[in-house]
């Protein structure tokens, strides 16, 4: 008799499939109130207000924050920053991601859970959708009823409203590089520009797209501070967790049941803090990377908590060294102070400091030398040696100045103008041709360094130096 293999023929063996990317269940936030909620709704205000409010600020007869892109001057309250200031950009840029590792290693996600955009806009959307289409359970039942005239006015009133908050989103994003006033005045009379348009459509078109449809695929999936969070973290940083010691075995219960006695933890097995959740995760599975640390689960939980008559925290941003015991929580705040939030607060502290000194002492003058191209030096007619050179002079304040030129290097060195004084209006650039002449005899090389010292004659502490080279014959 012959043989058979047993071994399954790998030719007639069915194609595996395997998802990358998981089909995504829509999601329906329960609402929820408490200390947290009104943290949101807090940030939600606040940041709103200043980013709808600050273009409208009126600073010295202008706006207070502009980003004029074409005439490459950044004002800021009573600072006009040229291109020449970048530095200040990059500091500022610094400063910023050193407070986001800070947080983040004291606090976890803070900025995701109160203060980013996508979490700011998905919540103003979302009141709006609880205002027009009812709790969850309604929005849900909506989802899954057939289209009707009645479905098509709902969700038809929740777009046009998004809409318009996108819009009115975009419209103030461009408002900070183009003069806002004369943009709401271009957009009532549509006289707006191509450029204007296509920015304030483009981003309220992101808006609408972000807040409404992607929510938290944003979080799960576009965002990069979710995946390298993790490296910011350690057992003493703050984080939304499940007390395992205190809620399990979970298992629902009546409300007068000795929980304990039955051999249950405090979890009910409820649900409340996987319905409130904005990612749809269930935080009982422990630290995931989609949590965004918005503390919804902790206020739903905590209501739960109060009507069984259980003590609050069965969720609560704790550390991981508390959950294991190796502390109580009244000693989390003495964790906060360790190596990495004191390297972190240090650092903060070394180029703060440097960045309010250096914008202290800023000057609001920048001086160029440009030397004459087409000889390099001249005998004049009484036998001296003659450069010409041309000075820009960028007054950067919000003050005309006149200024006074100065040349040393050379022992007699003359400046020659050829106007009697040297003024400037407000953030003007003024291009200034001037001569050096020196005695020969004091000339020892072919080139010699000298330095042109230009001056505010009201205002004497306005000054800037500029090195060049002083040819001979």
């Amino acid at each position: 008799m012959a043989q058979t293999d047993d071994k399954p023929d790998a030719s007639n063996s069915a194609p595996i499939e395997q998802q990358l990317y998981a089909i995504r269940q829509k999601i329906q936030p329960r609402a929820v109130h408490g200390v947290f909620a009104n943290w949101r709704v807090a940030m939600v205000l606040l940041t709103q207000l200043v980013y709808f409010g600050l273009p409208w600020l009126k600073w010295d007869e202008r706006q207070a924050v502009l980003f004029d892109l074409a005439a490459r001057k950044f004002y800021i309250a009573g600072w006009v920053f040229w291109p020449q200031d970048f530095v200040y950009l990059a500091g500022l840029l610094i400063l910023s991601a050193l407070a986001l590792f800070l947080f983040t290693a004291v606090a976890g996600r803070l900025w995701c859970g109160y203060a980013c955009p996508q979490t700011v806009y998905t919540e103003v959307f979302m009141w709006v959708e609880q205002w027009l289409e009812g709790d969850h359970i309604a929005r849900k039942k909506l989802d899954a009823v057939p289209w009707s005239l009645s479905k098509l006015k709902k969700r038809g009133a929740k777009h046009l409203v998004w809409f318009v908050i996108a819009l009115w989103t975009g419209f103030t994003f461009v408002g900070y590089f183009t003069p806002i006033r004369t943009l709401a005045a271009e957009a009532i009379t549509w006289t707006l520009g191509p450029w204007e348009s296509f920015w304030i459509l483009f981003y309220a078109f992101a808006t609408w797209g972000n807040a409404g449809f992607m929510r938290e695929q944003v979080c799960k999936y576009m965002c990069p501070y979710a995946r390298f969070q993790s490296v910011m973290f350690d057992s003493d940083t703050l984080t939304v967790t499940y007390d395992t010691s205190r809620g399990e075995p979970r298992g629902a219960r009546g409300k007068k049941v000795d929980y304990k006695a039955a051999g249950l933890g405090a979890c009910v097995d409820c649900g409340v803090c996987v319905q409130v959740c904005p990612t749809g995760i269930d935080i009982r599975n422990g630290l995931q990377y989609e949590c965004i640390g918005c503390a919804a689960c902790i206020d739903g939980c905590d209501q739960i908590m109060d009507k069984m008559g259980y003590p609050r925290g069965l969720i609560r941003y704790t550390t991981e060294n508390v959950v294991k015991g190796k502390y109580a929580d009244d000693g989390i705040f003495r964790h906060i102070l360790r190596p990495r939030t004191i390297l972190y607060g240090m650092l903060m502290l070394v180029i703060g400091s440097a960045f309010i000194v250096s914008l202290a002492t800023r000057v609001p003058l920048r001086v160029d030398v440009v030397r004459d191209r087409v000889a390099l030096s001249k005998e004049t007619d009484d036998g001296l040696i003659e450069n010409v050179y041309r000075l820009q002079l960028i007054n950067k304040d919000g003050r005309a100045h006149r200024y006074t030129v100065e040349a040393r290097g050379i022992p007699g060195l003359r400046v020659v103008l050829s106007q009697a004084s040297i003024s400037a209006a407000p953030l003007q650039t003024v291009d200034i041709p001037v001569s050096l002449v020196a005695d020969p005899v004091e000339l020892d090389d072919r080139s010699t360094e000298v330095q042109f010292t230009v001056r505010a004659i009201d205002a004497p502490g306005i000054v800037d130096e500029v090195k060049t080279r002083f040819f001979n014959r």
